[in-house]
Formats: structure tokens, sequence, C-alpha cells
């Protein structure tokens, strides 16, 4: 087994994380049709600020692109290394997630404000990866892009 993942408190760990994030898979997004929602405007956020996201909607299973680019349903089936996956789904909804994450096996995961689960958090943790919970990617990115 290799070494255990960290959980990403500081502002030093957090600017040192978002430094080399250059894909990000955005589990729970919505579609452009919920626009005002964090889960579609963090991911608009992302884009723009020149990261590739890769859409991974838990709905709207008729939905084949959100922002332009391929849906794709399980973070298993997504080609290609991510850098980080950014969490949209209530803390009582992550545990299903797990072995998906688990089998795609990011350097880290982004569980968004008012996210934390303690279980979840430490089974990646235990796996090797870095693990950001109860905080927004786009606040944090912002802050880092311009301090």
């Amino acid at each position: 087994m290799g070494a255990r993942g960290r959980l990403i408190e500081s502002e030093t760990d957090l600017r040192a994380l978002l430094a080399r994030v250059r894909r990000v898979a955005v589990l729970g997004i919505k579609t452009e049709s919920q626009r005002g929602q964090p889960a579609i405007e963090v991911p608009r956020y992302l884009e723009r600020a020149g990261l590739d996201v890769v859409p991974v909607p838990v709905y709207y299973p008729e939905v084949e692109t959100i922002l332009g680019r391929p849906v794709y349903r399980s973070l298993a089936e997504i080609p290609g290394d991510i850098d980080l996956v950014d969490v949209f789904r209530r803390s009582k909804d992550l545990m299903p997630h797990l072995a998906d994450v688990l089998a795609k096996r990011p350097p880290a995961v982004w569980l968004q404000s008012g996210i934390r689960h303690a279980a979840f958090a430490e089974a990646l943790l235990e796996a090797g990866i870095d693990v950001v919970q109860d905080r927004c990617l786009m606040v944090d990115h912002r802050h880092f892009a311009t301090a």
C-alpha cells in the first residue's frame, strides 16, 4: 500500500494543491439549465479559469454534454488521469460513490462547502488520496489566483 493521503487544510497546502490541478472531474455537476446553482457555477468558473472540466452528473441521464464537454456516468469511465475530483453530493450521499472514486484513484478529492464525512474521508486518506472538506473550490481558487 502507498503512502497515506493528507487532509488538506492549511493555506500553504491548499495553494500547493491548486497549483498542480489542471483537470477536474466534477461529480454531481448540474446542467446549464440550473444556472445560479453552485454545482454548475463553480465548474463554469473553473472552465473560464483555464481548467479542463470533466462532467460526471449523477442525474440527467439524457444529457450527453455539459459545458460543451462529454458527460461520463462514473469517474472510472473517464479516460486518462484527473488531478482532482470536485464533489457536489450531500454528505449522506457520499458513500455510494466511494468505490468509483477509489477505482479512479485521483490524487485529491475536494468536498464542496457544507460537505463533510469522516468515514468517506478516512477511506480516501487510507488509499493515499488527499482530501479537502467543506470548502468552496471556486472561492479558494480565486483567492490563490489573485494572492
